[in-house]
């Protein structure tokens, strides 16, 4: 009974220290979206239009998978349009509606709220015990994201767009909340799936935002500046389709299955500090002091929020059967939104 016990204890540990890298490579490709949007939208693309194109894109290289998964839109249709409304399409147009009434940092630190918001949706919507390290390493997460974001240089109050970055933070729960669904039952559905039909929905939604018929398409033709460097624009938004998009998305919801939605949430305040340090070595923009402490200590969150243990479910305790983009060139570490 007790080598049983071992292994199953190891094989945990194996998924979870699995499920962790995919998250921080999640992160690292999110990040990494904005030092190759930020040249598009210098060269004169419309920041909606290099957003539409990364998902139209990503939608297109994935087509195939959703033809594969084809039976899913009979399966679990409402998960599909959730994650392409909430996942894909609302997160980026709350927030490049938020952008154009209150600062970036402010609007970065609101959306980076959604941690602390998933947690909530476990604690008393899901009624699942959620742990102490979770919750410390969310607290510290925010606080360091307010540094690194530089919240107080652009300190600004506006209802609507704080209620707009406040609604991107909602839509980023829904990622992480449905990205969780399906992953271990016998109805499970595969993450490929998931992400293939929700870029599509995306997709679509976000071409009534960005109305791509009004974009200037041979920017795409030419090259971009990146810090001193001609860089085909093509080049760039390959990027930004197959690693900061599908390779993103990818891992990041896989990820999720693998650790959960709230510890998943709090590593991923990191893409803010691997943007900010991407934009640092590849686009040249300066670090100041308070950045640098601000990524250390989103750091030192993650990494108390990962090595918590979730509590167990009171019926399995209890001996029960319990089933376990700135709008143009000034943005900050180079973002462009998830």
């Amino acid at each position: 009974m007790r080598e049983t016990s071992g292994t199953e204890t190891s094989q945990s540990g194996r998924s979870r220290g699995f499920g962790l890298g995919l998250a921080l490579l999640s992160a690292l490709a999110f990040g990494g979206s904005g030092v190759a949007a930020k040249p598009l939208i210098v060269a004169g693309l419309d920041p909606l239009h290099v957003t539409w194109l990364r998902s139209a894109g990503a939608a297109l290289v994935m087509l195939p998978v959703a033809w594969r998964h084809r039976a899913l839109l009979l399966r679990r249709p409402a998960l599909l349009l959730g994650f392409g409304l909430l996942a894909v399409a609302g997160i980026q147009a709350c927030y490049f509606a938020a952008l154009s009434r209150i600062p970036v940092g402010v609007a970065l630190l609101i959306e980076y709220l959604a941690p602390a918001l998933v947690l909530g949706w476990v604690r008393f919507v899901q009624r699942r015990p959620v742990s102490r390290a979770a919750a410390v390493g969310v607290v510290l997460a925010v606080g360091g994201l307010a540094c690194v974001v530089e919240v107080w240089a652009g300190l600004s109050f506006d209802v609507l767009g704080l209620a707009l970055a406040l609604g991107a933070a909602c839509c980023q729960v829904g990622y992480f909340v449905l990205s969780d669904r399906g992953g271990d039952d016998e109805d499970a559905v595969h993450p490929l799936g998931v992400i293939a039909y929700g870029l599509f929905f995306g997709a679509l939604l976000l071409t009534l935002v960005a109305r791509p018929w009004n974009m200037d398409w041979s920017v795409l033709t030419g090259s971009a500046n990146m810090h001193g460097t001609a860089v085909p624009a093509v080049l760039l938004l390959a990027w930004l389709v197959l690693l900061a998009t599908v390779l993103a998305y990818l891992t990041g919801v896989i990820s999720v299955r693998r650790l959960s939605p709230q510890v998943a949430g709090v590593v991923a305040c990191l893409e803010a500090v691997i943007a900010t340090v991407l934009a640092w070595v590849l686009l040249g923009e300066h670090l100041s002091a308070p950045q640098v402490i601000g990524g250390a200590v989103v750091l030192i969150g993650a990494f108390i929020a990962q090595s918590g243990t979730p509590k167990a479910p009171r019926d399995v305790a209890s001996g029960g059967t319990g089933d376990e983009t700135h709008a143009k060139a000034t943005l900050p570490a180079g973002r462009t939104g998830r």
